[in-house]
């Protein structure tokens, strides 16, 4: 971006403007290592919830066959109970998966891209300003 820095005729007017944007490159810096950490943190556990999803759905899978053959009695109702357990598992993974996978991943990576590019944009000005006060 084109910034009017004409209008700085100061050094001091540089100088306010060079710490209000150092802060923000701070704060910017901060934001940008919590996201990485962030999007770090959605890519194992995406790649952990969907694992574990997979393998409940095999096991009640099974499951299910399982109860198909048997005759009523004890071992029945225990695979029946094994069934309701492995539906909650599923149903808790399922809304953890839209919590934690693929597409609030993507989220977390564009909400870290915007930070990179401010990041960028804010060392812009600060050239800008840097170069700007040498003039002066």
């Amino acid at each position: 971006m084109s910034y009017t820095i004409s209008g700085l005729t100061t050094v001091g007017d540089c100088d306010v403007l060079l710490t209000s944007a150092g802060k923000e490159k701070a704060d910017l810096e901060f934001k940008k290592l919590s996201e990485e950490r962030l999007t770090n943190k959605y890519a194992t556990t995406s790649v952990e919830v969907d694992a574990i999803l997979q393998g409940v759905l095999v096991e009640l899978s099974a499951v299910n066959t399982i109860i198909g053959v048997l005759p009523d009695g004890p071992t029945k109702e225990e695979e029946i109970k094994k069934k309701v357990k492995l539906e909650y598992k599923k149903f808790l993974l399922e809304n953890r998966k839209e919590s934690y996978g693929a597409v609030a991943l993507l989220e977390k990576e564009l909400d870290l891209a915007r930070v990179v590019k401010e990041l960028d944009e804010v060392n812009a000005f600060i050239t800008v300003v840097t170069d700007h006060k040498g003039t002066l």
